[in-house]
């Protein structure tokens, strides 16, 4: 009776930001992040096990978050946080009691207090403080898959070389090694964003990079790697152009489209092969497309699950005594702060029923609808960012628990990883994906515009420096001290390509300390590419160069395993 697989893939990010400040940007972002978003959610995917129900889904992890998450600074980190939100809510308490508040009021204070003391516990008596640890244990068990990320969120098809493409990948699968034991089988694309392979050029004019040059597809890099997978959005697969498919589903027979007079039709309801023309022996990837139209059943804030009036208001908090805890509902989406009634926790759990219910139902008759019209079984993919669960939906993971626990008594659709959909369905169909992303356009317009254009000729210029430096100075030449400061350098190069600065100054959304961190990344490394190239030349640095070089080498202490060889060309047909 079963009429198609569900793919729920989450994506779970946050750029570098140890060490760079606390509140309103920084490190609070990644604290949020672990109590609100991630241990819940690895209390209903651990309580689901527990059942007896293998939750199947595939969850992402970029480097730059695992790097964070088991950095040994932040356990303690973690815990003072959570220790100041539980007397911030005993402050509160307080003040509310003296000014005779509503009782309801005074007990929210309490139920904050006790559930930070709740995520504290779970930190650090059921999950070790290791939340990689956890997800671990979760993968290692076959109850979810963990893919892995370009290393930190760098735009890839924006980078102007394939030595840093070929970087963010490789590095990206070096550190899923070094926390995970064992290979990636698939990749989220920073913002789900892909190029395939044409004569491309910046739109900057920066030599070299403004001539064009034939560059290979973004699934040339992934086959490279052994990467089997990535996600894209819908609008990519209904645009795309049938090349092709592979008869029998053997890879070794590729038949082009016009053969047979093959009809390939295309729908978010199925995988296909990724390449960029019909030489598919240049390498391709398969794709998952996103159901635009049941994704935005839970994406949507104000149409869907998440704007219910009953739950926890994201945008109201507590300033009048700087704690910044949330006591109020939606009420209404479109009310004015003022109009937020005060939340009350026991009346979700029956919205949490009935949402998860509709969702569920919602699948199986998608599911059924194409296996009755197609005489196949259907793939439903809904990627997410992470965060959506639990930060700005804060009920967001007890409707994950609900739906998995749910489909597990359906008859017609199951959940399953991405991994086992590939293997049972064994795509056969090739498709040539256009250029674009899941942003606003489907197109680089985010990451690209007037307000953010500068940070490229940045990273375009830091690029050029790099290509330059080891024109002068061959790797294997460098000097033991060259070779640590520039090991370094990379690291802010690095961190000055991920794709969060030029999402944040677009969206102006902490613009200002994002501009602040892409144009220090970029000071830093072109500091220490003079250091570099100084202590090469056989001369010391300076007291204070090398206490320069100690204080950036703390500050961005990631990456432990980088090698400067794995940032080189790649032999690639196109």
């Amino acid at each position: 009776m079963l009429s198609g697989n569900y793919i729920l893939v989450l994506h779970s990010h946050l750029p570098w930001v140890l060490h760079h400040g606390t509140w309103p940007h920084g490190e609070d972002w990644l604290h949020e992040a672990v109590a609100e978003c991630y241990i819940p959610i690895l209390n209903a995917l651990n309580e689901l096990v527990e059942n007896k129900i293998l939750p199947k889904i595939t969850i992402g992890i970029t480097p730059v978050l695992c790097e964070q998450l088991a950095h040994p600074d932040f356990p303690q980190l973690f815990i003072d946080y959570c220790t100041e939100k539980i007397n911030l809510a005993k402050e509160d308490r307080k003040f509310y009691s003296d000014h005779n508040y509503d009782q309801h009021h005074i007990y929210l204070t309490e139920y904050w207090e006790k559930w930070y003391q709740s995520v504290l516990d779970d930190y650090q008596k059921k999950y070790k403080s290791n939340i990689i640890g956890a997800f671990k244990k979760l993968q290692d068990k076959k109850a979810i898959e963990i893919i892995t990320c370009a290393a930190t969120h760098g735009y890839l098809p924006l980078l102007p070389t394939e030595k840093s493409i070929n970087m963010q990948i490789k590095l990206g699968k070096e550190n899923y090694i070094k926390h995970f034991g064992r290979e990636p089988k698939g990749i989220w694309l920073p913002e789900c964003a892909y190029r395939p392979s044409y004569e491309w050029h910046s739109l900057l004019p920066i030599f070299p990079y403004n001539i064009p040059k034939l560059r290979p597809g973004i699934e040339q890099f992934l086959a490279n790697h052994g990467i089997n997978y990535f996600i894209t959005d819908e609008k990519h697969i209904s645009e795309a152009i049938p090349l092709g498919y592979y008869k029998d589903g053997n890879r070794e027979d590729f038949k082009p489209i016009w053969v047979n007079n093959y009809n390939l039709e295309k729908t978010p309801l199925k995988i296909y092969n990724v390449s960029s023309s019909e030489k598919v022996e240049y390498g391709t990837a398969n794709v998952f497309s996103r159901h635009r139209s049941i994704s935005m059943q839970v994406w949507c804030g104000k149409t869907g699950y998440p704007g219910h009036p009953d739950y926890l208001d994201f945008h109201k908090k507590e300033f009048q005594n700087k704690s910044r805890l949330r006591y109020w509902k939606v009420t209404d989406t479109e009310a004015d702060m003022m109009y937020k009634q005060l939340y009350h926790p026991d009346w979700v759990d029956d919205k949490i029923d009935m949402q998860s219910n509709h969702f569920v139902h919602h699948l199986e008759n998608s599911v059924n609808h194409f296996k009755n019209e197609k005489n196949m079984q259907a793939t439903i993919c809904t990627p997410f960012d992470t965060e959506l669960f639990g930060h700005w939906w804060f009920e967001g993971p007890k409707f994950i628990k609900a739906v998995l626990q749910g489909m597990s008594q359906s008859p017609w659709i199951k959940s399953a990883t991405c991994s086992e959909q590939v293997k049972k369905m064994n795509p056969s169909e090739v498709i040539r994906m256009n250029e674009g992303s899941w942003g606003v356009n489907n197109n680089h317009d985010v990451w690209s515009n007037k307000d953010n254009i500068w940070t490229w000729e940045h990273i375009y210029n830091d690029e050029n420096s790099l290509i330059m430096f080891f024109q002068k100075y061959p790797l294997e030449k460098l000097t033991k001290k060259a070779k640590r400061i520039l090991e370094q350098a990379y690291r802010e190069l690095l961190l000055e390509q991920s794709s969060d600065w030029q999402f944040l100054i677009h969206a102006q959304s902490a613009k200002d300390y994002a501009e602040m961190r892409l144009a220090n990344h970029h000071s830093d490394f072109n500091k220490l590419l003079e250091y570099a190239d100084k202590v090469q030349n056989k001369k010391r640095l300076t007291k204070e160069e090398d206490a320069y070089l100690q204080e950036v080498e703390a500050r961005d202490s990631i990456f432990e395993e980088i090698d400067l060889s794995w940032w080189k060309e790649l032999e690639f047909n196109v």
